[in-house]
């Protein structure tokens, strides 16, 4: 069953209706703040009253009637009310219509008439030297407007709140369902079958391009490989035909021969080409493996220029056997983070491919730079280099360039060289004419 608040509007709702209870917890704060301060407002101005009428008739009780009389006289009294009586409860002055209190102290409701309706007052009660009670009595009536103007004020801010809260919630939730409904319909299609589609994208940069910008690179990501998976099926079925018809060949052979050594003979080459075919699917398991990102759980901090250096050396007196110049160029104390053995196999491919596949006298650099967070390996040769057809596809599995069919290879090194880099985070190309050369950058240790 599907949870309201799970859905992007009822999230929303949900929010708005707590936005809209913290407003009523405001306004009910507010009210009693409010309610209070006009309560001791009234107070205050009371107790005031009370202490002038007492200080004006310093007589006694006939001095504090005469007080009262004067300002009711006067009609001076601002919403103030007086009453005045003697220690029998008897009426000495006051026109407050109500019974006198007989306990001293502030009252908060004294109910009293004035002009013929009921009304509510707050009083104070102070009782005289000679027993006397003198009652003076605020009409709450301010209090009780302000009251009903707050509550007015809250209940409406409530509403509005609420409201906007709701329709800021359909409003979120209708764009939001819009959004995604055109993402759903992106998927469906690629689900059935439509694998050219992508997430679409209104340029706003928002959270919504964001994520369909990630499912995009993840898209290619996966289109890249299903097309690399039919490339690989493409390749092993013509490039490990001839092998195979080879291998067959040996075996039909070995079966048809009567003399024992053309018998042997026959199987020895046999087992040599089947050791063949099993080095290249050794090749292509390790090339699915490095592109499968594998490698990266256990990267540790490698010494890319130590590495390099240990290599060539160990290259020297075969490239100086085959009449090769072997020169260097190593900036010291270059770090990056990876998997040792898979650098030492992308150096030791690209060595090979200068070890095989160039003339005798040619010369081969190797270097190794940085550039800022970047560390830049070069394996370069001046010898006659790769044809312009050639060179687009020379990073794929099988591809090898026209003049190299003749010497030994399949056709995987560099493309075991492009699967290691990708695996490091960086990249390698091809470097321009004269010569042939492969640029491998990696990212400096600490900077990926």
């Amino acid at each position: 069953m599907t949870r309201p608040w799970r859905s992007t509007f009822g999230l929303v709702a949900l929010v708005a209706c707590l936005f809209a209870l913290g407003t009523l917890i405001i306004g009910v704060v507010a009210y009693e703040v409010t309610h209070e301060a006009l309560e001791i407002q009234l107070d205050h101005r009371v107790a005031i009253e009370t202490r002038a009428l007492i200080d004006e008739g310093d007589d006694g009780p006939t001095g504090v009637a005469a007080a009262i009389r004067r300002r009711e006289a006067a009609r001076s009294t601002a919403s103030l009310d007086y009453l005045l009586v003697d220690p029998a409860g008897r009426r000495v002055a006051g026109l407050l219509d109500a019974t006198a209190p007989t306990a001293p102290g502030y009252l908060e409701f004294l109910h009293y008439r004035r002009d013929g309706q009921h009304r509510i007052a707050q009083a104070l009660t102070t009782r005289l030297p000679d027993t006397s009670r003198l009652v003076v009595a605020a009409d709450r009536g301010v209090i009780d407007e302000m009251d009903a103007t707050l509550l007015k004020l809250f209940a409406g801010a409530f509403g509005v709140m609420l409201l906007l809260g709701i329709g800021g919630a359909w409003l979120v939730g209708a764009v939001t369902r819009a959004r995604l409904s055109r993402i759903d319909r992106t998927a469906l299609a690629i689900i059935d079958g439509d694998l050219a589609r992508r997430m679409p994208l209104t340029g706003a940069g928002d959270e919504f391009d964001r994520v369909s910008a990630t499912l995009n690179r993840m898209l290619d990501r996966i289109g890249g490989l299903m097309d690399n998976l039919r490339q690989v099926s493409s390749d092993v079925a013509h490039d490990l035909r001839t092998p195979l018809t080879r291998l067959h060949n040996r075996l039909d052979e070995a079966l048809s021969a009567r003399d024992v050594d053309e018998k042997r003979q026959a199987i020895e080459a046999a087992t040599v080409q089947s050791r063949e075919l099993l080095d290249i699917f050794a090749a292509l398991l390790r090339i699915a493996e490095v592109e499968a990102l594998s490698p990266r759980g256990h990267f540790q901090d490698v010494a890319l220029d130590q590495l390099i250096e240990e290599l060539v050396e160990t290259y020297r007196p075969d490239m100086e056997a085959n009449g090769h110049l072997l020169v260097t160029a190593i900036v010291p104390a270059i770090w990056t983070t990876g998997d040792r053995r898979l650098l030492q196999q992308l150096v030791t491919n690209l060595l090979d491919n200068a070890l095989r596949h160039t003339p005798s006298g040619t010369t081969v650099r190797v270097e190794l730079e940085r550039d800022d967070a970047i560390a830049r390996l070069t394996v370069a040769d001046d010898g006659h280099g790769v044809a312009p057809e050639d060179a687009p596809r020379l990073f794929q599995r099988f591809a090898r360039a026209e003049r190299s069919r003749s010497s030994q290879g399949h056709g995987l090194g560099l493309a075991l060289v492009a699967a290691v880099a990708t695996a490091h985070r960086g990249t390698a190309s091809l470097l321009a004419p004269p010569g042939f050369g492969v640029a491998v950058e990696l990212p400096i240790c600490g900077n990926d």
